[in-house]
């Protein structure tokens, strides 16, 4: 199935380039892997690279990289990650974006603790948008 029908609900709130980068992604690692996790797993890897996840969309980065360890590999395996939160980004960046999302507390937090107050957050914005 083309990766346009598949296009999770995050990426069609998101900006053109971020739903190309997953679709060709996607589509690419289809022909490689076959249809399945594994082919949607290379596609998020592939868009952590440009984009972070921040509240129920993408946004692109300031900069390429990988946003996390499992975004480094080329065909992630299961596993934990930074549901698309770009973990390698400075403390700074990750305040400002917390800062975004409302979060209370976060000038007492650490850098890890950022990432996962995010994270929470991310998901109930994701999950707002869907009702």
């Amino acid at each position: 199935m083309p990766a346009r029908e598949e296009l999770p609900s995050t990426l069609a709130r998101s900006p053109k380039k971020a739903q190309e980068t997953w679709i060709k992604a996607h589509d690419s690692a289809v022909e490689t892997y076959g249809e399945g996790q594994r082919a949607h797993r290379t596609a998020f890897a592939a868009l952590k690279h440009s984009f972070e996840k921040v509240g129920d969309h993408w946004e692109e980065k300031g900069g390429r990289g990988p946003s996390d360890e499992q975004a480094k590999k080329g065909t992630p395996k299961p596993g934990e990650t930074a549901e698309g939160v770009d973990a390698n980004a400075s403390k700074q960046h990750l305040y400002d974006v917390a800062s975004r999302l409302g979060i209370e507390g976060r000038s007492k937090m650490s850098k890890d603790e950022l990432v996962d107050a995010i994270k929470k957050a991310n998901r109930q914005a994701t999950a707002k948008a869907r009702e």
